[in-house]
């Protein structure tokens, strides 16, 4: 989690990948193809967190998910020239429709790369926004691969799914968004500052002080299963406070609180924010006595209901 007044001058000459301006540019570039998404909050769940929570519901976003923001700074960033063969990239789901429905938005082609175990509501946004799926192995050695072949054989510009400057001050928009609406905000929970215990290499690089690659993960949570980058890592190293670990119980629990006091529909990976509030470990860090009122970044809607279904009949 973040500090909510550190979106000022804190990365300017640190070398990142992003820092403000950049992610002002990316405001302004992405403006006409974005939704300015919603801030919900709810008395009933402060009571039980006993803190001020306001959910940015990017949920409500264009292509369900905050990853339109990355995709379209990205591709929007692009010379016609560099357009003209289209983009390229590699993603299990929210990322990989942004970036077909961006380049769709742009009039260009776009070659998604996509494990075979992907959820099936994300492989079908991808088709709906027309892009052109390659499947690859569930394996990130796989997928980068595949990715490469494409690239080669087509000459279209990756977008990469994370570690890339355009995407990640794309990303950061949110939070600057969310500070306009509310700048009273004094600390930000997004995913990967809450990490489920079955893909928590954040948790895990943050502890040992370098880049910790998982050899498998497990965790309903689809959209926190990749890694870090060169790029994203002194991001999360130097500027993420803390990662509070959650387990996929919780994260279901948690979910289950935004279907029926939020009446939204929330993603596993959306709904970890509320999850790590809501836990003991929070309550137990600094952060917790240093804030009152909290942005939690409900990163995405896109649910494969019978997924969610099956996890339900488990508990």
């Amino acid at each position: 989690m973040g500090s909510g007044d550190g979106t000022g001058d804190s990365t300017e000459g640190q070398g990142y990948a992003a820092d403000i301006d950049s992610i002002r540019e990316a405001q302004a570039r992405i403006a006409p193809y974005i939704h300015r998404t919603p801030v919900l909050s709810s008395t009933s769940i402060d009571a039980m967190v006993g803190k001020q929570l306001f959910f940015k519901c990017e949920c409500f976003q264009k292509a369900g998910a905050f990853k339109i923001r990355g995709a379209s700074n990205s591709i929007f960033a692009l010379e016609d020239e560099q357009a003209s063969k289209g983009v390229v990239t590699h993603s299990s789901g929210n990322h990989a429709a942004a970036v077909a429905l961006a380049a769709k938005l742009r009039g260009i082609p776009a070659h998604i790369v996509i494990p075979r175990n992907a959820p099936a509501c994300k492989v079908e946004n991808v088709k709906r926004y027309g892009g052109h799926i390659i499947w690859s192995d569930a394996s990130i050695e796989s997928r980068e691969s595949v990715c490469k072949r494409v690239q080669e054989e087509t000459g279209a510009v990756l977008i990469h799914p994370f570690n890339d400057k355009y995407t990640i001050s794309g990303q950061g928009t949110v939070s600057l968004e969310l500070l306009e609406q509310v700048p009273e905000i004094d600390t930000i929970i997004v995913p990967i500052s809450a990490e489920p215990k079955g893909a928590d290499d954040s948790a895990q690089s943050k502890a040992a002080g370098k880049i910790i690659t998982l050899a498998s993960t497990n965790t309903i949570a689809d959209g926190l299963r990749a890694f870090l980058g060169d790029l994203t890592w002194p991001v999360v190293r130097d500027l993420v406070n803390d990662v509070i670990v959650v387990d996929d119980t919780a994260i279901v629990d948690a979910m289950k609180m935004c279907y029926e006091i939020l009446k939204v529909a929330v993603e596993p990976s959306g709904a970890i924010g509320l999850a790590a509030a809501l836990s003991d470990e929070f309550k137990q860090s600094s952060a917790w006595h240093e804030s009152s009122k909290i942005g939690i970044i409900v990163s995405g809607g896109n649910v494969d209901l019978g997924a969610l279904w099956e996890s339900l009949y488990k508990q």
